[in-house]
């Protein structure tokens, strides 16, 4: 009796010892896994804490990963995560193209896959896509300039974003939609891109057109290569390209240092540069006049488009779309989100009464 009570008590412990290793290892399990580009742009370090934030209150837990501007880095990245029994990816991908063999990986390992903020490209391991209109923010930011255009012939600078980037595309095709009439009548002369020159009769552009424009004046979404672009445009430019001038630049980072560029040039009068993101610095430079707007993709809904995404993919639900896009392989479905148009006239109910930055994060509002 005391052997077989012993061999009971010992089969009694190792039950229980089984069992909270199964739940150990149940609790370290990872339920949605986010991969970011880089921790060197404000954007994705205020991404990291909503995606935090979003998860908050729900059984389900999440590891967030940075990229640091390396696809390698970023495959590397979801198989940390794979391993760490993911049932969701959400990636913002650096390359589009690169970032296939990752999510390929991920869909071989039965992990449902959302495509954040920028498409995935040439591959059908894309289950959803999450995005801001893109082609309505470059036309948003282009319609700007067109509403502040000075007389006609105003010399027009055309910036872009990364050509591994398809948003730096869809941005451009929206820009390029509004201003190429502009163009046409006179209102606006090219004064950077002879690419966009040769072009400049097409109302549409296909893929390979825009490829070759952006090639000339891409910056990587990069705020030095900006500057130092726009440094050599501004040296080059004749007389007759400078005083009123447009600019067409893709977002905060590179607007800043486009506009301090032609903030220091002498001989131009004046300028209207576009931005996107609603960064803080680029709100305090359009407080102060040096940014003339910014397109305002409230994150806070984009995050939240996507944990909801996620969550109903946990939840066995279909999540909701409102469109698809084509990736070169199929038609991704697609939830967009909103955005709003921001300037010195409406900076503080846009962003300061929405409860998105607080007054005290500013000065002269």
């Amino acid at each position: 009796m005391k052997k077989g009570f012993k061999a009971v008590a010992l089969l009694v412990v190792i039950m229980l010892f089984a069992a909270v290793v199964a739940a150990c290892g149940k609790d370290n399990k990872v339920s949605v896994g986010i991969v970011l580009p880089t921790k060197d742009e404000p954007r994705w370090v205020q991404d990291e804490q909503r995606f935090k934030d979003a998860l908050k209150g729900t059984d389900y837990t999440t590891d967030i990963l940075f990229s640091q501007g390396s696809s390698a880095k970023e495959k590397e990245n979801v198989e940390t995560l794979i391993n760490k029994g993911i049932q969701v990816l959400i990636i913002c991908p650096q390359d589009g193209d690169a970032a296939a063999a990752a999510v390929e990986s991920a869909k071989k390992a039965g992990v449902k896959v959302i495509s954040y903020d920028r498409l995935i490209t040439k591959t059908d391991a894309v289950d959803y896509y999450v995005t801001f209109d893109s082609v309505a923010v470059g036309a948003a930011q282009a319609q700007y300039l067109v509403d502040h255009a000075k007389g006609s012939g105003e010399p027009l600078y055309l910036y872009a974003g990364a050509a591994s980037d398809n948003n730096a595309f869809l941005f451009f095709q929206g820009a390029w939609q509004v201003l190429q009439p502009k163009i046409a009548d006179g209102t606006f002369k090219i004064a950077n891109s002879s690419e966009a020159e040769a072009l400049k009769g097409n109302a549409t552009l296909e893929r390979d057109q825009m490829s070759k424009i952006i090639g000339q004046i891409t910056t990587n979404w990069d705020a030095n290569e900006a500057k130092n672009k726009a440094q050599t445009h501004l040296t080059a430019a004749a007389a007759d390209m400078k005083g009123d001038v447009a600019i067409l630049a893709p977002n905060d980072g590179t607007a800043r240092s486009i506009a301090d560029v032609f903030g220091s040039d002498k001989d131009i009068k004046s300028f209207v540069v576009s931005g996107q993101d609603a960064e803080q610095a680029s709100v305090q430079y359009v407080i102060d006049g040096k940014q003339s707007m910014t397109v305002f993709k409230d994150v806070r809904n984009l995050v939240k488009d996507a944990m909801g995404m996620a969550l109903s993919i946990l939840d066995n639900k279909t999540p909701e779309t409102t469109g698809e896009y084509d990736n070169g392989k199929i038609k991704v479905p697609a939830k967009q989100t909103d955005v709003i148009v921001v300037d010195k006239d409406n900076v503080k109910s846009a962003l300061i009464d929405s409860g998105y930055y607080k007054a005290s994060d500013f000065q002269g509002l």
